[in-house]
């Protein structure tokens, strides 16, 4: 199913030779998943192949994402299915990006249901991308066999770096593992960098480990600035003369807490629990992860807190607002950092 039409621009920077000459028909790719990065993902899909491969077919659990994409790129670009066994049925690449490992596993029990139903009779590629707890090299060939039980089925993992601006912007970091050949026809939608075998979910985690203990890090110098009276801006202005922790920063001294447009803090708190359990099973403390974790926790029961008072500012928050869980533990307010902290500064 290789297929020559696939003309990345970013080809010289896939780590794949190009695929051989194709078949007759080109390449159909699917998307099931329209979440907060998905739709992102979709989209950019969508538009970069849009003069070379058929329309993009879409599949959400709430319909509602999908007639939006519908209605933003139109039928040329984009087809929607009401089911699971449509896009297997029809599809020859299909990616998944789902909220966690139980929608994970229901979705791919669907799809294996789907193929046993109608056994592929050309190569058929299903692609995950979602950051899940199934962290071990078993749990994923396990899934792999179920797929691959299955005539010309093949399984790749590809968990993806960055937010949601990033997947708007087609800025994701992308590390791919499983089936070379696969891997060769998954490059030229995605330009990845490519994970060791099987590893690609743990450096997903590992990765954002580091990104979470770097947060905590900044939450608690920012807050030591605010309550030392030189101020959390002064802070921040060092910070993007020495790091490149710029955005969150910019997050935190500005309370843009507005988990809709970011990082949502229960995502943050998943990925906590997950690197937690890796961290535990590989006696490997990590004890920032565990701070940035507690953090999450804390900014979370404050903004339930609000939502049953009425009193909250965002329907979702970003997962920058565990400074919320430092700045009450230095008396001041967990979200508005306009409140004044009641210190006078000498300069």
């Amino acid at each position: 199913m290789a297929n020559n039409l696939l003309q990345s621009p970013h080809a010289s920077a896939v780590p794949f030779s190009r695929p051989p000459t194709p078949g007759v028909h080109p390449l159909q790719v699917g998307f099931c998943g329209l979440g907060s990065m998905g739709y992102f993902m979709a989209r950019n899909l969508a538009t970069s192949f849009k003069s070379q491969l058929p329309p993009l077919i879409v599949y959400n659990r709430t319909v509602e994402k999908s007639q939006k994409l519908l209605a933003e790129l139109g039928a040329s670009t984009v087809k929607v299915v009401n089911t699971l066994d449509q896009l297997v049925t029809e599809c020859d690449i299909i990616f998944t990006n789902l909220a966690n490992d139980a929608a994970v596993t229901s979705v791919y029990n669907e799809f294996a249901k789907a193929l046993a139903q109608s056994p592929p009779t050309k190569v058929k590629i299903f692609v995950e991308m979602s950051t899940v707890g199934l962290i071990s090299a078993s749990d994923f060939r396990d899934l792999d066999r179920l797929l691959s039980s299955y005539p010309h089925t093949h399984f790749v993992t590809s968990p993806i770096f960055g937010p949601p601006p990033g997947a708007d912007k087609a800025t994701l970091v992308i590390a791919m593992s499983g089936d070379y050949r696969s891997k060769k026809e998954v490059a030229f939608l995605l330009v990845p960098a490519v994970g060791p075998q099987e590893k690609a979910p743990t450096l997903k985690l590992i990765g954002n480990g580091m990104i979470m203990g770097m947060n905590e890090l900044l939450a608690e110098t920012l807050t030591l600035g605010e309550k030392s009276g030189i101020g959390q801006q002064t802070v921040y202005d060092l910070l993007m003369r020495v790091n490149s922790l710029v955005a969150y920063g910019h997050k935190m001294v500005n309370d843009l807490f507005d988990g809709s447009i970011g990082f949502a803090l229960d995502g943050g708190i998943k990925d906590a629990n997950h690197i937690r359990r890796l961290s535990a099973e590989l006696n490997c403390p990590m004890p920032a992860v565990d701070n940035a974790h507690r953090s999450l926790i804390g900014a979370r029961a404050m903004h339930q807190a609000q939502i049953v008072a009425g009193t909250q500012q965002w329907d979702v928050l970003d997962w920058s607002s565990l400074i919320a869980s430092s700045r009450v533990g230095a008396g001041l307010n967990p979200f508005d950092s306009k409140k004044g902290t009641g210190v006078t500064r000498d300069d």
